[in-house]
């Protein structure tokens, strides 16, 4: 039988082989998505494998016109009627140089471009103008607002933001300088506050909530009262036996081997089984009631030693 590790291993190199990129990643998403860059094509694991309009991706802080060697501060943010968090990822083809800020960090295949080192949202980074006029400065952002379910399912919505930066000289502001930055954004703003939900659909949902919230509470009250409950009955019977009957019946040994090695075979039959259920993750419910059950078997082992032990009364020696 496999150990548990062994199987948890297994199960990441299959996913590692198989699973598609993900913009929702912790440690950011991938380069290349078969043979497209992921920054310039998106993601096709996740929404429906194309842009989400329900998702606005937004970057603030871009200058109209660089100004050569300028370095200026830009912050990323995703906006989504549910989905809160998620990842992306910025690349201005190496024409200038983008600078990973908190929750963002270098794409390890393309040091050039930058994105998420962890889930979260609303990224700050710095990107240095090039030391020369080299025209128009074009940039590749993509941006994926996750449902935190840990799938890559259609719950979640990528966008698509291209735009570029004109060449010194070639903007002005009218002498106004909070107008020399913008913010730029793609994505459809009316569906972050409109949401329309079925009311049917909507009260099976909460009825399927609470039909598990009571499900989970009375297993809880239920097998926490029953583990009280056996621990408590044999408490009470070693007290009152020990306490008003002197200690445990004698048992003659030709009764108590076998009666001992049955109760042996039987706790270890449990244990095994115990130790199954915990490492296949079976439920706390059932993983509680064998280990009760084991602990009696055991507590069986044990009384059998000590009634062996007890020195006979005379109605024993009869």
């Amino acid at each position: 039988m496999l150990s548990r590790n062994t199987r948890l291993l297994m199960v990441g190199l299959i996913a590692l082989l198989f699973a598609a990129p993900a913009l929702g990643m912790p440690g950011g998403p991938p380069w290349k998505n078969g043979d497209s860059l992921v920054v310039e094509s998106g993601c096709s694991c996740h929404g429906d494998g194309v842009p989400s309009t329900e998702v606005v991706v937004s970057i603030s802080g871009v200058p109209r016109s660089y100004t050569l060697d300028e370095t200026y501060t830009l912050t990323v943010s995703l906006q989504h009627a549910s989905n809160a968090e998620g990842g992306f990822m910025i690349w201005d083809y190496n024409i200038g140089s983008l600078a990973p800020g908190e929750g963002s960090a270098v794409v390890a295949d393309e040091p050039g471009a930058i994105s998420q080192s962890a889930v979260g949202n609303n990224w700050v980074f710095t990107w240095t103008a090039p030391s020369e006029d080299v025209g128009v400065v074009p940039f590749q952002l993509v941006g994926n607002a996750v449902n935190g379910n840990g799938n890559f399912d259609a719950g979640d919505a990528w966008n698509i933001l291209s735009f570029s930066i004109s060449p010194p000289g070639s903007t002005t502001n009218d002498g106004t300088d909070e107008l020399a930055v913008r913010t730029i954004s793609v994505g459809d703003y009316d569906s972050l506050f409109v949401a329309d939900v079925d009311p049917e659909v909507a009260e099976i949902e909460r009825q399927e909530e609470l039909a598990d919230l009571f499900f989970d509470e009375g297993n809880i009250y239920y097998f926490a009262t029953f583990s009280i409950l056996l621990v408590a009955a044999v408490i009470q019977g070693e007290f009152y036996q020990r306490r008003f009957a002197g200690g445990p019946e004698h048992l003659d040994k030709s009764l108590a081997i076998p009666q001992g090695l049955r109760r042996g075979a039987l706790s270890a039959g449990l244990l095994i089984l115990f130790a199954y259920l915990m490492d296949n993750d079976s439920g706390w419910q059932l993983s509680l009631t064998v280990g009760m059950c084991t602990l009696w078997a055991m507590y069986g082992v044990y009384r059998t030693i000590d009634q062996a032990r007890a020195e006979p009364q005379p109605e024993d020696l009869v």
